[in-house]
């Protein structure tokens, strides 16, 4: 398939931080050859995501997601053709934002700073499935440009210590302290 080889060396080449990470560097790896990762209809497909940073001020841009009715960061799923999740992340991220200025966060450019598998509950006759997020880190120098793009998908610009202090789900609490230890 399209796009299998370029994630193949993006899994080879990534460092996983912990051995939950690496289980699912693994797993995904291995769906590779069997699963077709690209398809929205699959039980297991890639998504890209990012977390939007503003560095001199240290805040971080949440958005809220109704489906999952959480403060989360932006990203979605792959439109037909794109194979490059840091591709998707920007695009999401700019769709969701308004952000016109992204751009990845340091000298690691397009490596992800995150790989997670995350189940996504059914809803409105779709079943159940997961995520293979890859997520990436993105800046702005406007953060002042930021605005949803609907009224029920609120964005606001919140210091990494306040994310923390609200967030529960692990898998992106772990996010925000990677992003916090790089803007350090």
């Amino acid at each position: 398939m399209a796009g299998d080889e370029g994630l193949r060396a993006l899994l080879d080449a990534y460092e996983a931080r912990d051995e939950r990470e690496a289980s699912d560097v693994r797993r995904l790896a291995a769906a590779i050859d069997s699963v077709d990762l690209w398809s929205r209809s699959s039980p297991l497909h890639v998504t890209g995501s990012a977390l939007i940073l503003h560095p001199p001020t240290r805040r971080v841009l949440l958005r809220w997601h109704t489906r999952m009715h959480a403060w989360m960061q932006v990203g979605g799923h792959f439109d037909p053709g794109e194979t490059d999740p840091l591709v998707v992340a920007r695009r999401e991220a700019e769709e969701e934002t308004g952000l016109t200025d992204l751009v990845e966060f340091g000298p690691t450019g397009n490596t992800p700073v995150q790989i997670v598998i995350v189940p996504v509950p059914a809803r409105h006759g779709e079943p159940a499935h997961e995520h293979a997020d890859i997520r990436f880190l993105l800046v702005t120098e406007r953060p002042d440009d930021a605005c949803p793009e609907t009224r029920e998908a609120a964005v606001r610009w919140v210091t990494v210590a306040d994310a923390l202090s609200e967030i529960e789900e692990e898998n992106l609490r772990e996010l925000l302290r990677r992003a916090d230890e790089r803007v350090a």
